[in-house]
């Protein structure tokens, strides 16, 4: 009996442990050839011979507990040589009709049956289908709890092969070679030079968007400046000294902290190219993004420069280091009056949401111009001059220009046009997503709306009904300084599904301190570049039965 005990109790014990383990690969190791099941004994015993019945008894409980520790073996074994996948078979695990494959350091999981049950909805997870899940929980710090692996430990099947190592940048004569790993959730649309928005889901998730997520709009290759060497040159008046300022000296001017939402000239181009056909990239609506910058006032540099405002026109030229194979460098300019304007906020910035500039977004010195079109905040300044006439730059003169819907590119003048500076109210929907199915009952409905030249936005009204009736959206985010609303605010909207509704026409439009407001249609307003794609937003939805 004591033999017995030895034996049988252990295996017992775990038979205990595997009916309670989490552990998915551990079951699903064990479980695909092993099919133990107890079966009811079809012997009669009398109690004539209950010797006989004894020792059956007993060598049932010792094949019992050899096959439970044999069991136990096998899933012992499993855990210590966990299955190896490559990469490329994860990416291949993308959709639902493939399953939803993640990594997570070495680890791989299968997380298919989990996706609609993220506490975060599907669509966030979707995100990281076919690759690491680093990137997005580096975004939201709540993933960094024991709980949240507890969770994620269930779906495990297996580890990354360790001879299938990450692609390495090769040193080329390719001029992007040298640019920056970027998130993996942007939506690209265009690698050379890299171009790209955040996806709808995330872009409202935080009123401050994360660096990473950040919109990305390059016109060349990224320069990898070295920030002990860096120098800005500030050329001076006529007669005056020029400055040739390093990190260090720009430190020693007084520090400037605003919130500034940038927008490209280009955002919601996809919807004028539905309409008619244009040149430019194919941005959706998250050309747009808001971050706290730091740095010094360019009033404050251009005065130690020694300049003054001008009684004749005048403008401040900023030229970035990057450049083309040529040498020809990215420039843009805007007028002095706004430059030498305390008031104006402009920025020679050094930080972005309390952090260096990352490479992508201008490091190590950018300009922030609040309430102007993203096309004149130069990135990776080297200098700075003021000049009688606007800068000579292409992206100044021969692009970023409205023009009437007659104009053609058999036609188009663009010295007939002047450069965009201050940009249209805007708004758009971020949530729900077109195409998707909401819940019958209530729909909420969530976005973005902003103004250029500092106009705060007094109201965004909602249809649900294509613009037949309207709502009012609940405003969030940060009070908005008079003519100095720099930011977006944020909106939201709760409201009851109409009855019997099998489709909802979502509209939203913005309003400004000015009353200038949205127009309804993109028609009038289309242009050959595609710029300035302000019409109401639209998000066509279903409505599960």
């Amino acid at each position: 009996m004591l033999l017995l005990h030895r034996t049988v109790v252990p295996g017992l014990r775990q038979a205990y442990r595997l009916k309670s383990a989490p552990s998915r690969l551990c079951i699903r190791a064990c479980s695909a050839n092993d099919s133990f099941q107890p079966q009811r004994s079809s012997h009669a015993f009398s109690g004539d011979n209950s010797s006989t019945r004894g020792w059956r008894i007993m060598g049932t409980l010792l094949g019992l507990g050899a096959v439970l520790a044999y069991h136990d073996h096998r899933c012992r074994a499993a855990e210590e040589s966990p299955r190896l996948y490559t990469r490329e078979e994860v990416r291949s695990h993308s959709s639902p009709e493939t399953g939803i494959w993640v990594t997570l350091g070495s680890e791989v999981f299968d997380v298919t049956e989990f996706v609609d049950l993220h506490p975060g909805g599907p669509s966030k997870l979707m995100l990281a289908a076919g690759g690491p899940l680093e990137p997005f929980w580096a975004l939201y710090a709540v993933h960094n709890q024991s709980h949240v692996r507890e969770i994620l430990a269930q779906y495990k099947i297996g580890e990354l092969s360790p001879d299938d190592k990450a692609a390495s940048i090769l040193k080329t004569s390719d001029p992007y070679a040298d640019d920056p790993i970027r998130h993996p959730a942007l939506k690209v649309n265009s690698q050379r030079p890299f171009n790209a928005e955040p996806p709808p889901e995330l872009l409202t998730e935080n009123y401050i968007t994360p660096n990473p997520i950040f919109f990305t709009r390059n016109h060349l290759p990224v320069p990898n400046l070295d920030p002990d060497t860096y120098r800005l040159h500030v050329v001076g008046p006529p007669g005056g000294q020029s400055l040739c300022l390093s990190l260090d000296d720009l430190y020693q001017f007084p520090k400037h902290e605003i919130t500034v939402t940038l927008q490209c000239a280009g955002n919601r181009r996809s919807e004028m190219t539905r309409f008619k056909e244009v040149r430019g990239l194919e941005w959706s609506a998250g050309a747009i993004s808001t971050a706290r910058w730091a740095g010094v006032r360019l009033c404050d540099v251009l005065a130690q420069a020694g300049h003054q405002l001008s009684e004749t026109e005048a403008h401040v030229c900023f030229e970035g280091l990057d450049s083309d194979p040529t040498g020809t460098a990215y420039g843009a300019s805007i007028p002095l009056a706004r430059a030498m304007d305390p008031e104006a906020e402009v920025l020679l910035a050094y930080e972005m949401n309390g952090q260096p500039l990352p490479r992508d977004h201008g490091f190590p010195v950018r300009v922030v111009v609040p309430g102007v079109v993203g096309a004149r905040h130069v990135k990776w300044l080297g200098k700075v001059s003021v000049e009688p006439e606007e800068s000579y730059s292409h992206w100044q003169r021969r692009d970023y220009k409205g023009f009437s819907p007659s104009v053609d590119w058999d036609t188009v003048d663009f010295d007939s046009a002047p450069s965009i500076q201050e940009l249209p109210v805007q708004s758009a929907i971020t949530q729900p997503k077109d195409g998707e199915t909401v819940e019958s009952g209530e729909v909420t409905v969530k976005g973005y709306a902003w103004s250029g030249g500092g106009r705060a936005v007094v109201r965004v009204d909602v249809s649900l009904d294509g613009g037949l009736t309207w709502q009012v959206a609940e405003l969030d985010g940060e009070e908005q300084r008079a003519r100095k609303a720099w930011a977006w605010r944020l909106w939201q909207l709760q409201a009851p599904v109409p009855a019997g509704k099998k489709e909802l026409n979502i509209v939203c439009k913005a309003v400004d301190d000015s009353y200038n407001v949205q127009p309804d249609t993109v028609a009038p307003i289309w242009n050959l570049r595609g710029v300035l794609s302000n019409a109401w937003h639209h998000v066509h939805v279903h409505v599960a039965p």
